[in-house]
């Protein structure tokens, strides 16, 4: 990495923050520190990082609700850091969004050596508009079920209606699954061409994203779905309409 990445660690252990903080910019890194959720919320004001080292037992916000609230407000990497036993945590970490998790207590050259290929794969991710080959139309709007979406400025709006908010992995989704109608994706496809890795044992993020999904943009939201479909024992299609 020819530039230096930010990350910001978020840990309520000064002594942890300290050894991290000197290790990690020995290693090429700027490195920004938070003690809580406030905190971190303060820094990420001030500047926006690469990717966050986030300390699931934090006190009062924990790390997991921190974890929700990063992953629908930016697009950054984010490896969760758990206790050893905590295989609960690891997992609903992973179904949040989380791009990797290391567990208490960890080896440093580990740590980096996940850290170091989080990024490779976020710089080396095109974004969601090359991604998807979409040649908009006029206005750059495309219909996707009961909505339309707006891949220049990635938003998401219904018909004739109003704006619907729709976070950074959602947006992904979306023009993926429009550059691929009528054509089946695997849970590990969508999750590598959204957050460049391949799904674990007991990874539903994907299903949980396509839930909310449909809940947004599906013509009859409580009925079956007919714009995302499932292929059962497959994954997922687009179905134009």
């Amino acid at each position: 990495m020819d530039a230096r990445n930010r990350l910001l660690v978020v840990d309520d252990d000064p002594s942890v923050r300290a050894m991290l903080h000197d290790y990690l910019e020995g290693h090429g890194f700027d490195v920004d520190e938070a003690g809580s959720g406030p905190q971190m919320r303060r820094q990420l004001e001030h500047h926006l990082p690469d990717a966050v080292l986030l300390d699931i037992r934090l006190p009062g916000e924990d790390g997991l609700a921190l974890a929700r609230y990063l992953r629908e407000h930016y697009d950054l990497g984010l490896i969760m850091v758990t206790a050893s036993g905590d295989v609960v945590d690891r997992v609903v970490g992973l179904e949040i969004g989380a791009d990797d998790y290391i567990a208490k207590p960890f080896d440093m050259r580990e740590l980096l050596a996940r850290l170091k290929s989080v990024l490779r794969r976020l710089q080396a991710r095109p974004t969601a508009a090359a991604v998807s080959g979409i040649a908009t139309r006029a206005g750059g709007r495309q219909r996707f079920g009961r909505c339309e979406i707006d891949v220049e400025s990635h938003r998401l709006f219904e018909l004739g209606g109003g704006e619907i908010p729709i976070t950074p992995m959602e947006f992904e989704l979306l023009t993926t699954f429009l550059a691929n109608p009528n054509r089946v994706l695997t849970r590990d496809q969508l999750l590598m061409r959204t957050r460049n890795r391949e799904s674990g044992p007991f990874d539903r993020s994907i299903d949980i994203r396509i839930g909310r999904l449909r809940r947004k943009v599906e013509p009859d939201p409580g009925g079956e779905p007919r714009c995302i479909r499932t292929v059962r024992n497959a994954g997922y299609m687009f179905v134009p309409g």
